[in-house]
């Protein structure tokens, strides 16, 4: 009587037995299973494209002002004239300058009988990609008027352009502040978790300390305590690093756990016996054996930096003109008058909403997917 071998799980093209797959193959099958999470890295992925080649994706220098077109309202993409009539390439409408007969004040209005098509590749304001490389080509432009998708602020600078190159600072101040929090916890808890005793008490002592102390207070006292006269690189590192210094407690924590139950288990005492230095110990055994929890806290570490960044940026003690970042841009909308006249100014806060949902969603997926045998 012959049997019948059921088919192995496809994963990538390539037939998997479950018993020979990896931890990371496992959680990688799993996460691709959250649909949330998947869109999370989605977004993330956008957000990461906005922040490398926002200098393609601009179509003018975050500092160029229109001054036909002060404190103008968003330019729709159109593909419909007003008379119904389709056209394939989009198109923006143009705009003419008339005088409000009651405050006499300029104001652009809507001239439906000229359109400016949108043209991509187009060649405009000349710029370094990267700082390095000279060029002058954007994603897209129009050839006569001007475009401006989210509107433009009270100085006539282009608000889309100016939230892609604040994508950028935005995003590399969470990168670089996680990585370095990361660093920080794990070498700091793994002292800890390690070594315990005394260093185990006063790390722990210390690590109790500064999370007693009220958040944006404690931010407050150190960005407050930045010379004003720094220049806006300056700022940028003084902020990035800040905010890694007091973003690694948790993780430290976290890493201090884990080896303290690990650090007895049958496998770190074989290691021990065998000869390993316990640097060799930490990094090639117990580090490895609880990385993907490791990763979960950066995941959900990451929005609390960013939004850390555009709480300080936001409150004027953050970085500041002619730095780019979504705080500062959001530092425009402080008040009732900017936000009733000029409601656009509040679009770099639906970026700062999508990506920490994004990080989220994703450190929801990846907790998920740490338990890669869980049902």
């Amino acid at each position: 009587m012959s049997s019948v071998t059921p088919a192995l799980p496809r994963t990538s093209g390539t037939f998997l037995r479950p018993d020979s797959a990896t931890q990371w193959q496992l959680m990688w099958r799993r996460f691709r299973r959250h649909h949330m999470a998947m869109l999370g890295l989605s977004i993330l992925g956008l957000l990461m494209v906005i922040a490398i080649f926002a200098e393609i994706i601009a179509p003018y220098q975050p500092s160029q002002r229109s001054i036909r077109y002060l404190a103008g309202e968003p330019t729709g993409v159109h593909f419909f004239d007003s008379d119904g009539t389709f056209h394939a390439r989009p198109f923006v409408y143009a705009r003419i300058i008339k005088r409000d007969p009651v405050t006499l004040r300029a104001v652009p209005t809507v001239d439906q009988q000229t359109r400016w098509p949108i043209r991509f590749f187009v060649h405009g304001e000349p710029y370094r990609l990267w700082g390095l490389i000279p060029t002058d080509l954007h994603l897209f432009g129009v050839e006569s008027g001007f475009i401006h998708l989210f509107g433009t602020d009270s100085l006539g600078r282009d608000q889309f352009s100016r939230t892609m190159y604040a994508t950028r600072v935005s995003m590399s101040i969470g990168v670089i502040g996680v990585a370095v929090s990361f660093v920080l916890g794990t070498i700091i808890g793994g002292i800890a978790g390690y070594l315990g005793g005394m260093a185990d008490l006063l790390i722990m002592r210390v690590i109790e300390f500064i999370r007693s102390i009220p958040t944006l207070p404690l931010w407050l006292a150190l960005s407050a305590a930045l010379p004003r006269d720094w220049s806006s690189l300056q700022v940028y590192v003084a902020i990035t690093i800040l905010l890694a210094l007091i973003g690694w407690t948790h993780l430290a924590r976290t890493v201090r756990s884990k080896l303290l139950a690990l650090r007895e288990e049958e496998f770190v005492v074989a290691a021990r016996l065998a000869g390993c230095s316990d640097a060799r110990l930490i990094w090639r055994h117990l580090l490895p054996s609880f990385m993907s929890f490791l990763i979960v806290d950066l995941t959900i570490a990451f929005p609390e930096v960013l939004l850390a960044e555009t709480s300080l940026s936001f409150l004027g003690l953050g970085l500041r003109e002619p730095a780019e970042s979504w705080g500062v841009l959001l530092y425009a909308a402080q008040n009732v008058r900017s936000i009733a006249h000029l409601p656009w100014l509040l679009i770099p806060g639906l970026f700062v909403i999508a990506a920490a949902l994004a990080f989220n969603f994703i450190g929801d997926g990846m907790r998920d997917a740490a338990d890669p045998y869980a049902k």
